[in-house]
């Protein structure tokens, strides 16, 4: 079980960070100041530590050194962004920003144990992609990539990432909110001859415009108020690295204009500098939004769409990917799960047939809350589609009917009559007439591998009236 110290001086938020990843099965100690860490354990013998960055006393990068080459965890407020970044240039492993979800943070531990581990086990890091590594995927396209999905149009996906990765290009991802474009940016990073330096993830729409280009570029003292002394940008921050610009859309002309320049002449400017100076940053952005739409009436540079637009990955949405999306309900319900402490949950046929057909117009993140909700919710070991929350109408059936034994739709009774030559339409009539009076609606159409809903509504068209007799319980 891996052993993690947290650093933190809040008593609350160590203390709720400490219940989360005990939750998850790593072993935790704790300690509220860099001399009470070094006073109390030993600190090279843990297998991550994740420190605050201000605290009491010696400030969290004071670990890095203590560490001895265990991987430490910088956690940071957003006004502390910049200087998390120039702790990652110390040698810290990564940053995490507060306030920092649940999923975020336990993402963020089991890739950097996972890394730490893969490099302590092997002899020697090649600086660049092994030969042939690009040549063949796991059958699920997860593997080095990290994503779940094997329907065709993200094997294609996995296929550009592996060709466009080791480049240098520019990459555009193209996607709707939730399809899981970070991802995406972060598997072109862990591809890339940079992946041991930084990757910059920077979220433009969570930036109020009047700070952008301070936080991109920097400032330098006294460019406006406030500006006590000179800062690096995140651009900065980057150099060596990938920058990734999500929802690049929302980036304000002006500060557009300057990140032209940095993809023209590899260059920035300092706010309230006259000098430049040189960056080699590999830019990554992503938009929910048609660049090409807002170029055109101007509320988007198209200079700068053309320079962006050298490689464009476009993520389908998650009504397109077919059984992929079972395939993710499936990870996920094993990964709340584990966080809940609930070993014994699996999807009852209703929720598979509800999730297969759902259009999740939140995508993947919307998927994700409905089935955490699901796994919070259920007193059993089934979760229903009820359970998920989600408003749907289940009209064609053919696909979950077809094939389906009457042994397995059965409730223990074997049917008067033979079902074998039966069509799809008789099936139903005769299933629901056999068996409503021993079984409620909900027996029904869980044996029947749909919703309440649905059975209504197919009741309604094949004029099967409802009826209620003394061996069935209303429900």
């Amino acid at each position: 079980m891996p052993h993690i110290l947290i650093v933190e001086d809040e008593t609350i938020i160590r203390s709720a960070l400490r219940r989360l990843l005990e939750r998850n099965q790593y072993e935790v100690s704790e300690a509220g100041s860099v001399q009470e860490a070094q006073e109390r354990f030993s600190i090279p013998g843990f297998d991550l530590i994740v420190s605050d960055l201000r605290l009491p006393g010696a400030p969290g990068i004071e670990l890095i050194k203590l560490a001895q080459g265990t991987p430490v965890l910088i956690m940071t407020s957003y006004a502390s962004l910049r200087s998390a970044v120039d702790s990652m240039k110390m040698g810290a492993v990564d940053y995490i920003a507060k306030p920092f979800d649940h999923d975020e943070m336990l993402q963020a531990v089991a890739r950097i144990l996972r890394d730490h581990q893969q490099a302590q086990n092997a002899p020697s890091t090649p600086s660049t992609l092994p030969r042939g590594s690009a040549d063949k995927a796991p059958e699920n396209g997860n593997g080095e990539i990290g994503i779940i999905g094997s329907c065709a149009a993200m094997q294609e996906m996995y296929s550009k990432i592996r060709k466009v990765a080791p480049t240098d290009s520019n990459v555009l991802i193209q996607g709707e909110s939730g399809t899981g474009k970070e991802l995406v940016a972060r598997a072109l990073h862990n591809l890339s001859r940079r992946a041991k330096a930084p990757l910059i993830s920077v979220n433009c729409a969570a930036i109020p415009e009047t700070l952008i280009e301070s936080e991109l570029f920097g400032h330098e003292k006294g460019a406006f108020t406030g500006a006590s002394a000179g800062r690096a940008g995140l651009v900065e921050a980057a150099d060596g690295g990938t920058l990734f610009l999500d929802e690049i859309g929302e980036l304000p002309l002006e500060a557009q204009a300057r990140l032209l320049r940095v993809l023209q002449e590899g260059e920035i400017r300092r706010v309230g500098s006259v000098q430049s100076q040189k960056v080699d940053v590999r830019l990554i952005a992503a938009t929910h939004r048609d660049l090409k739409s807002l170029a055109k009436v101007g509320q988007f540079r198209e200079d700068l769409y053309y320079r962006l637009h050298v490689i464009a990955l476009k993520l389908p949405p998650l009504r397109e990917r077919g059984s992929d999306v079972l395939e993710i309900a499936r990870a996920f319900l094993a990964r709340q799960c584990q966080r809940q402490g609930r070993n014994d949950l699996s999807f009852a046929a209703d929720a598979e047939q509800a999730i297969r057909h759902y259009s999740w117009p939140g995508n993947v993140r919307e998927l994700e809350n409905a089935i955490e909700r699901a796994v919070i919710l259920c007193e059993g070991k089934s979760i229903s589609a009820e359970l998920l929350g989600i408003d749907i109408e289940l009209d064609d059936l053919e696909d979950d009917f077809a094939g389906l034994p009457a042994q397995q739709a059965g409730n223990g009774h074997e049917p008067s009559e033979p079902t074998e030559d039966l069509s799809l339409e008789d099936y139903f009539q005769h299933f629901v007439l056999e068996h409503q009076d021993h079984m409620t609606e909900t027996e029904l159409a869980r044996k029947l591998g749909i919703s309440r809903k649905c059975l209504w509504e197919r009741r309604q068209r094949l004029g099967i009236p409802r009826r209620k007799s003394s061996g069935a319980t209303a429900d």
